[in-house]
C-alpha cells in the first residue's frame, strides 16, 4: 500500500511530465499555468487510493487519475470567469493574467484533455469508468448552475444548499474513488460504498470550508477569513442565520446583506457576532460531524482489510482536525 504522501508525489510527477507543446502556445500555456500553481490534488489521489485498496500496481491508473485533476482545474477556469474571481491559490486567475476568452477556450481544451487521459484506462474498465465520469461531470455543472442562481435569491433553504454542494463538490470526490475502485477490480458493492464514502466526505469538507471561512485561523486555514461574509455568499451559516434570526437581529443581518458601502472588517465582525448569537457555528459543526460519521460508516463496510483502508481513515482524521 502506498501512503498519501507517496501518492501525492506520484501525482505531482505525472503532472510535471505532461506535455502541452503543440501550437498555438496561447491555448496551452494557461493550462500549464493553472496546473502548475498547486492545489491539494485530493481528487486524483482519491482515484489512486480507490485502486490501491485492491491492487499494488497503479501504473495504468495514474493517467486517468490525472484526467480527474485536469477536469477539476478546467471547472476552476470557467468558475473563476463566472465569479469574476481575481485570485486562485494566491495567484492571478487565468482570465486576469490573460483574458476571459483565453480562460474559456483553454478550459474547453482542458475538458477534452481530461477525456483523453481518463479514456486511457484499460479497455475492460472503459465503459464503467466513463459512465461514472460522465454522470459526475454533468452533476458538477448542475451544482454550478444552482450556485449561480442562489446569488440572486434570498430565500435559499438549507436542503437546497446541501444539494448544491453535493453536486458541485462532493460527487467529484465520490466519483474519483469509484473510478479508482473500478480500475482496481473492486466489487460493485465496494465501488458504491466508496462512492458514498467520498460524497459524505465531500459534504463535510465543504461545510467545514464554510465554517473555517468565518471562524478559522488565517495562519492555519491558508487564506483570508471573511470572504463569504463580504460577498454575501449563500453558505450554510448564512442560510441558517436567516432562518433563525428575528426582531433586531434579523433587521441587522438583512441590513448588512443589502448595504453596498461598508467597512469590510466591521461587516465581518458584525455578521460573525450575529452568527454566534444564533449559535449557527455549533449547528454547522454538528452537521459536519454527522457527515464525517456517515463517511466512516461507509468506509467500515468496504470489504478489504482494515490495514488497506488506513490511508483513507487517516485522511478523514486529518480533515476533521483542520483548525477552527
Amino acid at each position: 500500500m502506498h501512503s498519501f504522501t507517496e501518492l501525492q508525489e506520484i501525482i505531482e510527477k505525472e503532472i510535471g511530465g505532461l506535455e502541452f507543446s503543440s501550437p498555438p502556445e496561447g491555448l496551452f500555456e494557461p493550462m500549464r499555468y493553472i496546473l502548475g500553481i498547486g492545489g491539494k490534488r485530493l481528487r486524483p489521489i482519491l482515484v489512486l487510493l480507490g485502486a490501491n485498496l485492491y491492487k499494488d500496481d497503479l501504473s495504468k491508473v495514474c493517467l486517468p487519475a490525472i484526467g480527474i485533476e485536469v477536469f477539476h482545474n478546467f471547472t476552476l477556469l470557467h468558475d473563476d470567469v463566472m465569479d469574476h474571481a481575481p485570485m486562485r491559490r494566491s495567484k492571478p486567475t487565468v482570465h486576469e493574467k490573460w483574458n476571459s476568452n483565453v480562460a474559456i477556450l483553454s478550459g474547453d481544451a482542458m475538458s477534452i484533455k481530461a477525456y483523453q487521459y481518463i479514456g486511457s484506462c484499460e479497455d475492460k474498465y472503459l465503459r464503467d469508468v466513463l459512465t461514472v465520469f460522465n454522470q459526475t461531470a454533468l452533476e458538477v455543472c448542475e451544482g454550478q448552475q444552482f450556485d449561480m442562481e442562489f446569488e440572486d435569491r434570498n430565500n435559499v433553504e438549507v436542503d437546497e444548499y446541501l444539494n448544491m454542494i453535493r453536486l458541485k463538490t462532493a460527487v467529484l470526490l465520490g466519483g474519483s474513488l469509484k473510478m479508482g475502485a473500478i480500475m482496481g477490480d473492486a466489487s460493485s458493492k465496494d465501488s458504491d460504498l466508496l462512492y458514498h464514502f467520498g460524497v459524505n466526505l465531500g459534504m463535510a469538507f465543504q461545510l467545514q470550508d464554510d465554517l473555517l471561512d468565518v471562524f478559522g485561523d488565517e495562519a492555519v486555514f491558508g487564506k483570508k477569513i471573511g470572504g463569504d461574509i463580504l460577498s454575501n455568499k449563500k453558505t450554510y451559516l448564512l442560510i441558517k442565520a436567516l432562518e433563525l434570526a428575528s426582531g433586531d437581529l434579523e433587521k441587522e443581518l438583512k441590513s448588512w446583506i443589502t448595504t453596498k458601502e461598508f467597512d469590510p472588517e466591521e461587516k465581518i465582525k458584525a455578521v460573525r457576532d450575529i452568527y454566534e448569537k444564533l449559535n449557527v457555528q455549533e449547528l454547522s459543526q454538528n452537521r459536519i460531524d454527522e457527515y464525517f460519521s456517515m463517511c466512516l460508516e461507509y468506509l467500515d463496510k468496504v470489504d478489504v482489510l482494515a490495514e488497506n483502508k488506513k490511508e483513507l481513515y487517516t485522511l478523514v482524521k486529518r480533515l476533521i482536525n483542520r483548525a477552527v
